[in-house]
């Protein structure tokens, strides 16, 4: 059984910063692409980052480059999502995926952290001006 349990989510301030993990087992975690998609309330699920099986290759979203890094290590099967320069706009739910027969990219161009065949429950991020 796939289990996927994300955790560092908090309330912060504008400008703060927070640093969420991933940890997953019943799967062969290193041949998987992990990434992050966030869920806000009324707002569609939005692709935040993506990270390939090797970590060689990193996506994230336009409104997260420079503020957001994703990382991963293998040998402690765990993702992470350093989060700096918080906004009001990233409270959201934050929610870990994988995928073992995906990249990040939908036709090259697109995140496709939404669709991931396995995720978790997700992680809550509040962001207070």
């Amino acid at each position: 059984e796939v289990q996927v349990v994300e955790s560092g989510g908090a309330s912060v301030q504008a400008g703060g910063s927070l640093k969420l993990s991933c940890t997953a087992s019943g799967l062969i975690f290193d041949s998987y692409t992990l990434g992050w998609f966030r869920q806000a309330p009324g707002k569609e699920r939005e692709g935040v980052s993506c990270i390939t099986w090797n970590g060689e290759h990193t996506y994230y979203a336009d409104s997260v480059k420079g503020r957001f890094t994703i990382s991963r290590d293998n040998a402690k099967r765990t993702l992470y999502l350093e989060m700096n320069s918080l906004e009001v706009d990233d409270t959201a739910l934050y929610v870990c995926a994988l995928d073992a027969g995906r990249g990040c990219l939908i036709n090259g161009l697109r995140l496709g952290v939404s669709g991931f065949s396995n995720h978790g429950q997700g992680t809550q991020v509040t962001v207070s001006s």
